[in-house]
């Protein structure tokens, strides 16, 4: 099958044959470029990559990417570009489908994106919104594989903490469509939206996936992988801080919760960034409001050899890749 021309906005517009054939050019494209034989299958391709949210690994592995593949990138900010203060992003759609063979969008809302790829003429990519992370995920699918060495029917993981956005969405789905053990773990407000259990338990009659939403810590029991997020985002009011920790307090990634596992070989995954200490302003801000060192994973567990969080944010590079590669070419 080819996704060329295809969009990627979220992980349900994909097939699970679909999704697995990503996971396999990823890996493909991931031993080529270490062996050094790396075919420039995007050469004379150019990319325009919005950032009206800030970046770290999104922007990075796109840029990389790009580069190892022959394509010229051009970056725009919120600052740098007219959309959405004297320009719609349909005309910003149309305008940049006659320069750009291909379009990323990374921000807030989920319509955004969609109208971008609605009205451009050229794929385009979803870095991030509130309500999807779908290169996050597909590098997670594909870091759990190539970690433990199984095949996604045989992988067990647990999401732990506020699942109702993007990250915990997404891997929700991602793992349905590889057929996996799937737990989401937290307090039952903050579990994911009911039509999104609903979404990837209607694909597990595909694929076998197991779905489970959970309260209770004892859901992780035999994970191979525990998967967390921020709790929070800076910029919100007090008072969502003050209830937001309440909630989370109990399921913040320990080494006793690696141990409720029951499982020596377990991982920990993050998409970070990571408050698991006071080295950074936002870190040492919420220690002197709250008197908490680390909040939705401890250092201990950070920094411990169960911890692949770098081989994860390597990975992010490799997977959009395979997105840039499988929907521009043949």
């Amino acid at each position: 099958m080819t996704l060329k021309g295809r969009d990627f906005l979220k992980e349900t517009d994909f097939t699970p044959a679909e999704w697995r054939q990503l996971l396999t050019l990823t890996g493909e494209l991931k031993a080529a470029r270490k062996a050094g034989t790396e075919v420039q299958r995007l050469r004379g391709k150019n990319v325009a990559l919005i950032f009206e949210k800030t970046s770290t690994r999104t922007r990075s592995a796109f840029e990389v990417a790009a580069y190892d593949q022959g394509a010229h990138v051009t970056q725009m900010s919120g600052n740098s570009s007219q959309m959405g203060h004297k320009e719609s992003p349909a005309d910003t759609a149309r305008v940049l489908s006659r320069l750009y063979d291909g379009i990323e969008y990374r921000g807030d809302k989920q319509t955004t994106v969609e109208t971008l790829a609605e009205y451009a003429s050229v794929p385009v990519w979803n870095g991030l919104t509130d309500e999807w992370h779908p290169t996050q995920s597909l590098c997670d699918m594909f870091t759990m594989e190539e970690a433990s060495g199984k095949p996604g029917p045989e992988i067990s993981f647990a999401y732990v903490g506020d699942a109702r956005f993007n990250v915990g969405c997404s891997l929700l789905i991602a793992g349905a469509l590889i057929g996996a053990d799937v737990r989401m773990v937290g307090p039952k407000a903050l579990l994911p939206p009911a039509w999104v259990a609903e979404k990837a338990r209607w694909i597990a009659t595909e694929t076998g996936a197991q779905i489970t939403l959970a309260e209770d810590l004892d859901a992780v029991a035999g994970c191979d992988f525990i998967h967390t997020d921020i709790w929070v985002s800076m910029g919100e009011p007090e008072a969502v801080w003050t209830e937001r920790i309440e909630l989370l307090r109990d399921y913040q990634v320990t080494t006793e919760l690696l141990a409720r596992t029951g499982n020596p070989n377990v991982k920990f995954m993050h998409c970070l960034p990571s408050y698991h200490n006071r080295d950074t302003s936002i870190g040492e801000e919420v220690y002197q409001r709250f008197g908490l060192p680390e909040l939705e994973v401890t250092d201990e567990v950070f920094e411990s050899p169960a911890s692949i969080v770098f081989d994860q944010a390597e990975n992010r590079m490799h997977s959009i890749k395979a997105v840039m590669v499988a929907t521009l070419t043949p």
